[in-house]
């Protein structure tokens, strides 16, 4: 298994009432996710809780796994979170429409296999450059992909938090997997739109180049989005191999 250095951090940023972000950091059993709760008042903290719970539950339960069994793990995962929100929604038509965008990350020897849905993100920092391994599931994105506005556009338009795919919400999930080749000294930073919305990717590239401590950069970047307004809850994951 790869090791890594990681740290998590979330705010509830400095205009909503409650935190429905969730992260999870577990070095032994070689993973780390961001999720970001969604339906209103304690409905999206329970859908992000469930993903993050759920994930625990898959990755405590095994030995040290192939790519091909780590892949297996992370569709699991998602698919076991996505069955129990709705579940969960069935014993409570209150939450009707909660559900969360969810990145988990795991490791396998070198190698790196991420589940993706919604518009929370994965960075990978290497090579001095910080490149966005996900593409976000969104409305803006489906009309940067058309041509119709462009990236610069998609970060202030009005519709930008209209998400298309989420964990729980339709009766079938479409997860997006990435996979590839970790080098010691690479960065992953999983994060919120809390944080994407605020900052650019100028910004979350100087952040996390620097050696500071994981802790002290994931705290830097959140103050960073509080500080430019702080509009939704704030959650950023670093993992770096060694």
């Amino acid at each position: 298994m790869t090791e890594f250095i990681a740290a998590g951090k979330t705010d509830v940023g400095l205009k909503r009432s409650n935190n429905e972000d969730a992260f999870l950091v577990n070095s032994h059993f070689g993973f780390c996710l961001v999720a970001d709760g969604m339906g209103g008042a304690a409905a999206g903290e329970i859908a992000s809780r469930i993903f993050s719970d759920t994930a625990l539950e898959v990755f405590s339960d095994r030995p040290a796994p192939s790519v091909e069994e780590t892949r297996l793990q992370v569709q699991q995962a998602f698919g076991l979170a996505h069955e129990r929100i709705q579940a969960h929604i069935g014993n409570n038509p209150s939450h009707q429409g909660m559900g969360c965008t969810a990145e988990l990350l795991a490791f396998s020897g070198m190698n790196f296999v991420i589940g993706h849905i919604g518009d929370s993100r994965t960075y990978r920092f290497a090579g001095g450059q910080l490149k966005q391994l996900t593409k976000d599931h969104s409305l803006v994105q489906e009309q940067v992909d058309q041509g119709l506005i462009t990236s610069e556009e998609a970060r202030r338009h009005a519709n930008r938090n209209i998400i298309l795919r989420a964990v729980g919400v339709e009766e079938s999930l479409a997860l997006d997997i990435v996979s590839g080749k970790a080098s010691p000294g690479d960065v992953f930073l999983l994060c919120s739109d809390g944080l994407t919305d605020m900052i650019t990717d100028d910004i979350i590239l100087e952040a996390v180049a620097t050696t500071s401590p994981a802790e002290n950069r994931v705290q830097h970047l959140v103050e960073l989005a509080k500080a430019a307004g702080g509009l939704d809850n704030i959650t950023a994951v670093l993992a770096e191999t060694i």
